[in-house]
């Protein structure tokens, strides 16, 4: 065996050795919050915080509301935490709680998601429609601010889709819609989106 191949199989093992002692002290941390510690809990709440507050953010759009749901959601995380099965992983589990606490946000403010159908002025977009798709994905960061332009339907199913990676069955699970529904609305959103891009507004 050369040197670098000896080099590289010596990287994999520690490396599968770090995922393995990070999986089991993850696990350690989860057993601890069912367990009440509140040690555990502030770790486990220091692993997902950043990420979980972007997702919300994402979909209120508002800082403090989502700092609000941010404590609502681990709180209700840690309440229920005997509800996980393991089936899926605690991030996941978590992001659902937390989504779905965002979503209860904006129906207060009156955000009904079938809205989005009534707008005029935009007919659906071909699925074949590469070139656009293409212009999105070249500008992340210019996406992600015009994202949070975007009217609160809009900018919730474009946030669920492009930026959380949930298909159109996850998102009309979340949503409460339909499959057809979900792809309609985001090939609305998507060209509101384009407009935004292009023009501002």
């Amino acid at each position: 065996m050369g040197a670098a191949s000896h080099i590289r199989q010596s990287l994999t093992v520690k490396m599968a050795n770090v995922e393995a002692a990070f999986r089991n002290l993850h696990q350690d941390l989860l057993d601890g919050c069912k367990e009440g510690d509140q040690r555990a809990q502030f770790q486990i709440y220091k692993l997902y915080y950043k990420a979980m507050y972007n997702t919300s953010l994402r979909i209120v759009n508002d800082t403090m509301e989502a700092e609000d749901i941010m404590q609502e959601s681990f709180l209700s995380a840690f309440e229920k935490i005997e509800t996980y099965s393991g089936t899926v992983s605690f991030g996941a589990w978590l992001k659902k709680i937390v989504i779905n606490r965002s979503l209860d946000t904006l129906s207060r403010r009156k955000a009904i998601f079938e809205d989005i159908e009534s707008h005029t002025g935009i007919s659906d977009e071909s699925t074949d429609d590469t070139a656009r798709h293409e212009e999105i994905d070249s500008k992340i960061g210019e996406v992600k601010e015009a994202i949070e332009k975007l009217p609160d339907g809009y900018r919730v199913i474009l946030s669920l889709y492009l930026l959380e990676g949930y298909d159109h069955d996850e998102i009309a699970e979340i949503l409460k819609i339909s499959s057809s529904t979900s792809r309609s609305q985001l090939s609305r959103a998507r060209q509101k989106l384009i407009s935004v891009l292009k023009n501002g507004k």
